[in-house]
C-alpha cells in the first residue's frame, strides 16, 4: 500500500492540477497548449484523466489517460527498470601470512566463482600478534593471488596495511547479468567460514544377525 501510495502522491490529476494553461500530449492527441479547464472538459469528453506528467516543464506536460491505467503503467515500468538492476556485492576472503598450498588453492576457487558470478573479492591478510613482521610476505601472497585470477578479474586497488590488515579490491572483467537476491555480505573468512566439500559418509555397516540354530545335541544353545 506505500509503495502505490507513493506513486499517486507523484502526479496530480484533474482539478488538482491548478496552473493556467497545460501541454497536452496523448496517443490520439497531437500536442497542443490550451487552458487548463478546457484540457480538464476535454479529458471528460473521451471519459478519461488529465494527468500531469511533467510538472517543471513550461507549461507543465499532461497526458490524457485514464488514471488507472496509467498508474498501472508506472507500477509495470518500476518493476522492470528494478528487474534490470544489477546488484553487485562484495565476497571477503582472508588469508593468514604464511597461508599454505592447500589452502591457497580452496580460497582461489572460491574467488573464481564470485567474480565470474560478477562480484567483487575483498582478499586480506590477518596479522595475528608478532606476524605483522611478515607484511611483505602478506603483500606477496596477494599479487600472486592477483596474478592467478588474471583471468577472472582486475585489480582495482593494490594491496594496503590498515591496521592489522593487508587489503586488496578485485573487480570482475565480465559485466554481472542480473541475479536474484541472495544473502548480503558472505564472506570465507578461511575454510572454516565456507561450506567444506566433505566425502559422502559410508552408510554404517550392519551387523550380521547371529543366527538360532536351536539347542544342540547336549541340550545346550549353539550360541552360548
Amino acid at each position: 500500500m506505500r509503495k502505490d501510495n507513493n506513486i499517486k502522491n507523484q502526479y496530480r490529476i484533474n482539478e488538482q492540477i491548478r496552473v493556467r494553461e497545460v501541454r497536452i500530449v496523448g496517443d490520439d492527441v497531437e500536442s497542443v497548449v490550451m487552458p487548463t479547464f478546457k484540457a480538464i472538459q476535454l479529458a471528460e469528453q473521451k471519459g478519461v484523466d488529465l494527468v500531469e506528467i511533467s510538472p517543471n516543464a513550461q507549461p507543465p506536460v499532461c497526458r490524457l489517460i485514464d488514471y488507472s491505467k496509467f498508474l498501472y503503467q508506472q507500477k509495470k515500468k518500476q518493476k522492470e527498470i528494478k528487474a534490470k538492476q544489477v546488484k553487485i556485492e562484495t565476497k571477503e576472503i582472508r588469508f593468514g601470512p604464511q597461508t599454505d598450498d592447500h589452502d591457497y588453492n580452496f580460497k582461489l576457487k572460491h574467488a573464481q566463482g564470485f567474480l565470474t558470478d560478477g562480484d567483487k573479492v575483498k582478499a586480506y591478510v590477518f596479522f595475528k600478534g608478532r606476524s605483522i613482521l611478515f607484511k611483505e610476505q602478506g603483500e606477496v601472497l596477494l599479487l600472486r593471488f592477483a596474478a592467478d585470477l588474471e583471468e577472472y578479474g582486475k585489480v582495482e586497488s593494490m594491496p594496503v596495511l590498515e591496521g592489522k590488515r593487508m587489503t586488496m579490491f578485485i573487480a570482475p572483467k565480465k559485466a554481472p547479468a542480473a541475479k536474484k537476491d541472495t544473502h548480503e555480505g558472505a564472506a570465507v573468512e578461511g575454510a572454516e567460514d565456507v561450506a567444506e566439500v566433505q566425502p559422502a559418509k559410508k552408510a554404517p555397516q550392519q551387523k550380521a544377525k547371529k543366527e538360532y540354530k536351536g539347542p544342540n545335541m547336549e541340550g545346550e544353545n549353539w550360541d552360548d
